[in-house]
This record gives C-alpha cells, structure tokens and sequence, in this order.
C-alpha cells in the first residue's frame, strides 16, 4: 500500500559547495567577489559547530546476563534488544564542523575564476594547469607565513604540500599513500593545523585515512617525518591546536561522534591525557555490551584483480545465540553520494539489526572516497555498474566464506544508495529483498529536476544519454523479481517524489509486494525522529515477514504490503 504519514514539523535542509581551484593573493584586490571571509591580522574567526537535538526518548537498557549464564537460543533476527527503534530514533545529536581563523595573507578557494572582481600580483598555486590531475583543498598560511595545502597530484592520495614561494613551486612535505583530507562537500573542513601561533615550531598536527581507518600523528613539515600519537579514536575528522593541545572531531567503533581533547606532552610530540567535550550520544555506553563490532574485509570485484572494501558487523547479543548449523539472514548497505563512503564507527542504526540476530555489511564500493583517486575514478561512466556488482560481489564473498545465509540477502540504501539498491534489484538476482529510502529511479528524471548544485555532477557518473536509460530502474521494472519497500519525502527537491511512485506502481502491477510509506514534510533525508523510527520498525518486519522467516521480538504493527496481504 501508500501510506501517507502527515507532516508535524518543519525540516531545515544544510548547505554544501564544490571548489577547484586554489588561489594566493600577495597584494590587497582592488575589487574582489569571493565567498570567502577575508581574515585580519590579530583577530580570529570561528566556525561554531551546529548541534540539533532529535525529539525522542531512548528507553532503558536491559543489563546483559552475568557471568555463568547461558544465552538463549534463539533464531537469528527474532532476538531481544533494548536497542530500539526508540533509541536509534532519539540518540543522535549532528556536528556540523569546528574550525578556527588565522592572520596572514589572503588565501582562498575559487569556484569561478572568471566571474568579476580585478586582481593585483595573483598567482596560481595548483590546479591551474591543466597537464597535472590534481584537486586542490584546504590552503592555510603557517605562523610563519608559508602556504600549505593539501592535493593529489602524483600518486593521486591527498597528500600536504607546501608552496615554495621564491620559487613559485610546490613540493610535497610528506609524500605518502593515504587520504590527508577529505571531499569538500561543506565548508569548514580542517585535517590539519599547526603545532605553535609563535613561529618557532616546524610541526604540523594531521590526520590520515588509509584502509578504512583514521590515524593521527605530528609531522615535522622541515624533516619530513611523521609520528603517530596513540587514542582511541578510529575514526577522526576536523583538528585543530589550542594552547598546549589538541581539539578533535571523532569516533570509533565504540565511541559515538565527540569533540575530544587532546593534551600534550611538553615536547608537543606525545599524547598524555584525552577527554570528551561533547557527545553526539551520550549515553550509549550502556548498550555495549550488545555492540556488534565490525571486521574491516577486502573482497575481490568483477574486475579480475582489483578488490573492494567493506565493514562486516556480525550478529552480536550477550543474552542469544543461534543453532549452531544456521546461518544469519545479511542486510547490505550501499552508501549515498554515489562518491561519498561509510565509516567505521558506532552507528545505532546498524546495532538495531546486529543485536537481533542480523549480520549486517557496510560497502565502499569503487567509487568511495578515502582510497585514493584510482579508487573514486572506478566509477566515472560507471555509476548503476561498478557499485552494483560491488555489492552483489561482497554479499557473494560472504555467503562463500560461510558467515551468512545465501537464501536471506537484503539490501537497503539511501539517496544514491537508493539508486544502487534499486539497480541491484532490477539488474541482477544476488538479493531476495530490498529498501529504497528516497532512492533514485530514474537518473534522466534525476538529471532534469535535482538541484543547481548537483546539476552536472551526473554526467561524469553516468556518460551518454543511451546509458541514462539503460541504468534507470524505473525502464525495466520487467527485471525486478523480488519484494521491495520504499520511503519518500514528500517535499524532497533532490529526488522527487514521483520516483518513488513511478516504481511502486509498476511493482504493484506486475504483482511483486511492494510498499510505499510517504512523509509529509520530510525532504531528502529524514529528520523526525517518530519518522526514522517508523522507518527502521517497518523495514525490519518487511524483511522478516518476506525473507527472514522469523518472529519479530518488538511488537511492531505491519504496514499493509501490496500483492502479499
């Protein structure tokens, strides 16, 4: 059926922008459009984090069993969990990023170069010729006076570079494979900052991505050396240097989202003492105990030898456990962006399945940022191909090495996720079910109607117009051999509601159950949180009563689902 959830209250959508190219100005502009602040000597400019709280109550956790006590058998998915919907729905607080100013000279980021303004003494520092690949991010001026920036020309890993004035060239201060920064999809990015305001010290505090984790460390941008500092975070964010220590954004796979501090040494060079300033979710220690926590797995793809990434959370309960000869039902998540990735960090949405007895898979398929530009450019032309077969390939790899059960693969994504979710149903035949959460159908339609800022982003994804139609889902609902389940927002301007319609039509046509679950008020994402919570409740009782062939332990009340009841 459609069902129409009514809308309760207003949604604020956030902001991103792209950049290209990197700009130093040695002299004051005469006339200057930038969208930029310009910073002035002496004084400092902060970015405040956004906090937003969500409106429900996380209910008590049920202590796990002492010591000695045997679990309960139980079927996997029909387990107990205090990790509710509830919970899931009202844990998470959002950080919206933390940066701090500088003095010095003008630096900035430029979108459109030839767009107005006149200029004096303008050099371009990187991404102006167009005979080295490479995209510029994230300039700082040290307390010294000397631009670093961030890019990945060369080995194609965003790697610290500095400019050499005198010389009008760039070299790299730690030449390394490993991801220094990340896409700038939103102002206010910050992987590194410097070690001393005064001058005298040559060190620089960064952070780097490499094989699916985070790691932190002190460079000597003079000696080229790195030495890592030891915390608990694996995964971390924006960094920046106070007075004697460090403030940090980050996370692990026990540790929510935080702003942590970190003192150090005298010598600036070791991590003595760290804390928590502020928690997206503070109180999740209590679950712990039923946190699943997840193997970082490499699984080969299509493509004879190349290999994709994954996080693997196996089922987790300390009160359950399954027959030793069954196999637990696997629900794959494919991310959004297409080029965005999923992080190795405590995520209740994925604990909800895990601590029922689901096993539960988080892909970077290629195309994922935090690998290297090879990594990100598997998926130019290929978008609906390459993370399609990433995902099928990976569930596959699983079911061979006997960690889950072939006859119960799912698949859920959001947005783009969406998209390859709904692509993986239409196109091949890996998955038994699958959830489109504000999913795209139709990528001509998405071309045409998705807003200013993505406007182009599609044609570098997709490539000719003969391959917007035989990507599209929504051409060939013929293909679709298998439940599916969809939600929408109802005042969604990236993919608009009709997608979702166009799709669930012809699914109830054909006569596959299919259900549509629409929320007024809700954009490209959903913010309430009665809303997220109907949404996980009704996408796990769509699964159990289809494919899992288990009894929800919650008691949940079904939707009515299309050609099944």
């Amino acid at each position: 059926m459609a069902l129409k959830i009514p809308k309760r209250m207003a949604v604020v959508a956030s902001p991103a922008t792209w950049a290209t190219r990197l700009i130093a100005l040695l002299a004051a502009p005469a006339r200057l459009r930038i969208s930029l602040s310009i910073g002035q000597p002496g004084k400092h400019r902060t970015l405040q984090s956004s906090l937003r709280r969500t409106m429900a109550s996380a209910s008590a956790a049920t202590p796990p069993p002492s010591g000695g006590v045997e679990k309960v058998t139980a079927p996997y998915g029909s387990w107990k969990s205090p990790i509710t919907a509830d919970v899931v729905a009202g844990a998470d607080k959002r950080l919206g990023g933390i940066a701090v100013g500088g003095d010095g000279r003008l630096v900035w980021i430029e979108t459109r170069p030839e767009e107005g303004g006149e200029l004096s003494k303008r050099i371009c520092v990187a991404g102006g010729d167009p005979t080295i690949v490479e995209s510029p991010t994230e300039p700082k001026w040290s307390p010294k006076g000397e631009l670093f920036f961030i890019t990945d020309r060369g080995s194609g890993f965003w790697n610290i570079y500095k400019w050499i004035e005198g010389k009008n060239k760039v070299v790299a201060v730690y030449p390394f494979n490993a991801e220094f920064t990340r896409p700038l999809w939103v102002f206010g990015i910050s992987s590194y900052d410097f070690i001393g305001k005064d001058g005298e010290n040559d060190n620089i505090v960064c952070t780097y991505r490499q094989n699916g984790r985070s790691y932190i460390g002190i460079l000597d941008s003079v000696k080229g050396s790195f030495l890592s500092l030891d915390i608990h975070l694996t995964d971390i964010g924006n960094i920046v240097f106070g007075s004697c220590c460090l403030y940090m954004e980050g996370a692990s796979a026990t540790h929510p989202l935080s702003i942590v501090k970190v003192t150090l040494d005298a010598s600036q060079s070791k991590a003595i003492e760290s804390s928590v300033l502020w928690s997206s979710s503070p109180d999740l220690t209590k679950y712990e105990p039923y946190f699943s926590l997840p193997e970082i797995i490499e699984f080969p793809t299509e493509c004879p030898g190349q290999n994709a990434y994954a996080y693997f959370y196996p089922p987790s309960n300390p009160i359950y456990q399954a027959c030793s000869d069954e196999k637990p039902p696997l629900l794959v998540k494919s991310h959004g962006g297409p080029t965005s990735e999923s992080h190795c960090i405590l995520d209740l949405n994925i604990q909800y399945w895990t601590s029922r007895g689901w096993a539960f898979v988080d892909v970077n398929y290629g195309g994922s940022t935090g690998y290297g530009r090879e990594y990100r450019e598997r998926l130019l032309r290929q978008w609906g191909i390459v993370d399609v077969n990433d995902c099928c390939s990976c569930a596959r790899f699983l079911v061979e090495c006997g960690k889950v059960d072939g006859e119960r693969l799912c698949i859920t994504g959001r947005s783009a996720g969406g998209y390859t979710t709904l692509a993986c149903l239409a196109f091949r035949e890996t998955f038994k079910a699958g959830a489109s959460l504000y999913g795209v159908a139709d990528l001509t339609l998405l071309k045409a109607e998705t807003h200013k800022f993505e406007s182009y982003y599609l044609d570098n994804l997709v490539g000719s117009e003969n391959a917007y139609f035989e990507r599209s889902p929504i051409n060939f609902v013929d293909k679709f051999t298998c439940p599916v389940i969809l939600f929408q927002g109802l005042e969604d301007k990236v993919v608009p509601p009709v997608q979702a319609r166009k799709i669930y039509k012809a699914l109830m046509d054909k006569g596959l159950p299919v259900a549509l679950v629409e929320y007024e008020g809700e954009q490209h994402g959903f913010r309430k949180a009665e809303n997220i919570k109907f949404t996980l409740e009704q996408q796990m009782m769509f699964f159990a009563r289809l494919v899992g062939h288990f009894q929800v332990a919650d008691p949940i009340s079904p939707i009515k689902i299309d050609n099944f009841d």
